[in-house]
């Protein structure tokens, strides 16, 4: 029996609600356009959609289901399904999604309908012996007409880490440590794993640093992976190792940070000495936490003493004196 893998769903699924622009040049490279990176994205609902299911008994009842992805930029709609196993139910669950899809856009008038389907693509994860290059609906009608409703399948399997950098497919990333699952779980040699990893991390940092890659995209991507890291190791001897090479945990925000450890040390320090005097106290705590964090964050991701400074004084409201103060204080020291 295939393991279930709701983590795999849920990042892709946080990423298309938290980053739709990374979207983009996956729209581009799936469907061969040349939308440009602010080209106004709307991910529509995907509330709603039926199937059938079978049940214990043998009968079907209907079952709402959720799509994975639905974005529509200009006038054109794109449905993105992400898979981590080929599934017998896909092209059928494509076609009832495809439809309600349709409905909306519809376009009638007495007699006459146009119903436009959307473009679509299956992006699998994983694959086996089954997983189909293409996923292909047939429509047949009684006067014997038939039509092709096709689109070529993604297998992320056969993408290289120098072509998902270079087209910058920052959506596959987190997924790209899958095809290692067999020697990541059996605890065998994971140098080729580790090598990517890192070839990946490299590559982040160098187009966070052209600003390609904003900060909460680059730190969410580095969270994304290693949440398929820990899926796929679950707690072996492997995973310290591969997770602390995008940085250890998933990191904070630094207004997330800022704001959560100003109103725990506020909370402490008001039940110590009075609550006005203990937020106070905390919220300073806090911020000096913060700055901190920018610090450590910025230097471990590569950046120089100048630009760890702007960060200061454009996310802090440091003056120049002040930034370089705290960075003299909390920088790292190096040779």
């Amino acid at each position: 029996m295939q393991k279930k893998t709701p983590d795999y769903d849920n990042v892709f699924k946080t990423m298309k609600s938290k980053h739709k622009r990374m979207f983009i040049p996956v729209i581009n490279d799936i469907f061969g356009k040349h939308y440009p990176l602010d080209a106004e994205v709307d991910v529509l609902t995907s509330e709603g959609y039926l199937t059938e299911g079978e049940m214990s008994d043998g009968s079907r009842e209907i079952e709402g289901q959720i799509s994975d992805f639905l974005m529509k930029i200009g006038s054109e709609v794109y449905l993105l399904e992400c898979q981590s196993y080929d599934d017998g139910s896909m092209a059928i669950r494509i076609a009832e999604y495809a439809f309600i899809v349709a409905r909306q856009f519809a376009t009638w008038d007495i007699g006459h309908a146009v119903i436009p389907m959307p473009r679509f693509s299956v992006i699998y994860v994983k694959r086996t012996d089954k997983t189909p290059k293409t996923t292909t609906i047939t429509f047949t009608f009684p006067d014997g007409q038939s039509v092709d409703y096709k689109s070529a399948n993604v297998i992320l399997e056969e993408f290289t880490r120098e072509y998902i950098v270079e087209k910058r497919l920052f959506p596959y990333i987190p997924f790209y440590i899958a095809r290692y699952e067999k020697a990541i779980t059996s605890e065998g040699n994971i140098e080729a794993a580790v090598e990517d990893l890192e070839y990946f991390r490299n590559g982040m940092v160098r187009l966070h640093r052209d600003g390609e890659l904003l900060d909460s995209e680059i730190i969410d991507l580095m969270g994304f992976v290693n949440t398929i890291i820990t899926h796929i190791t679950n707690g072996n001897k492997n995973e310290e190792r591969l997770v602390n090479i995008m940085g250890g945990t998933v990191i904070e925000t630094e207004s997330e940070k800022l704001i959560r450890q100003g109103i725990q040390q506020g909370i402490q320090q008001g039940m110590q000495q009075g609550i006005q005097q203990g937020m106070q106290q905390g919220i300073q705590q806090g911020m000096q936490q913060g700055i901190q964090m920018i610090i450590e964050m910025g230097q471990d991701i590569g950046l120089d003493d100048a630009a760890i400074l702007k960060r200061l004084q454009d996310k802090a409201g440091l003056s120049r004196e002040q930034a370089v103060s705290y960075l003299e204080k909390y920088g790292k020291q190096t040779a």
